[in-house]
């Protein structure tokens, strides 16, 4: 019976949005329709666009060193956002903004970050030269350009 809650929680999901809806079309009328149609709209955007982008995020993350389970885990919650924004309701639609606004969402995707050793120092990069933005030591000497010196 440990499972009966959660059970019993699933299956009156629908009936909740249900009300929800019914409930907010009473308080603010047709717009509900409105919100509706703009959310499944969103979340079908966002699939599409996850559904592209999953690729280069996977192959981002391995080439920054990074473990790719983070990236697998981040499109995930993606497409799981989106396939709530399609599911009319606005329980759905609080649960998906949530998903979206979960910490590390906002933050620069891990191939723009420059990678860093213990200490937090930046370490090079695969196929970048070895720079990793610091003063490089060496030495100058300037040649004087004879034609500027008579002017």
């Amino acid at each position: 019976m440990r499972f009966g809650w959660i059970v019993l929680l699933l299956l009156s999901f629908p009936v909740l949005e249900a009300v929800g809806i019914f409930w907010m079309a009473e308080r603010i009328g047709a717009w509900v329709l409105l919100w509706l149609l703009v959310a499944a709209l969103a979340g079908i955007a966002l699939i599409r666009f996850e559904r592209v982008a999953w690729g280069a995020r996977l192959l981002f993350s391995v080439r920054a060193g990074a473990h790719p389970l983070a990236a697998v885990l981040a499109s995930g919650r993606m497409l799981i956002a989106g396939g709530l924004l399609i599911f009319p309701g606005f329980i759905s639609d609080v649960i998906a903004l949530a998903l979206l606004l979960v910490p590390g969402t906002w933050r620069r995707p891990v191939a723009m970050r420059p990678p860093a050793n213990d200490d937090g120092a930046t370490v090079p990069r695969p196929g970048d030269g070895g720079n990793t933005g610091r003063t490089l030591d060496g030495e100058y000497r300037h040649i004087p350009d004879e034609r500027l010196r008579d002017r």
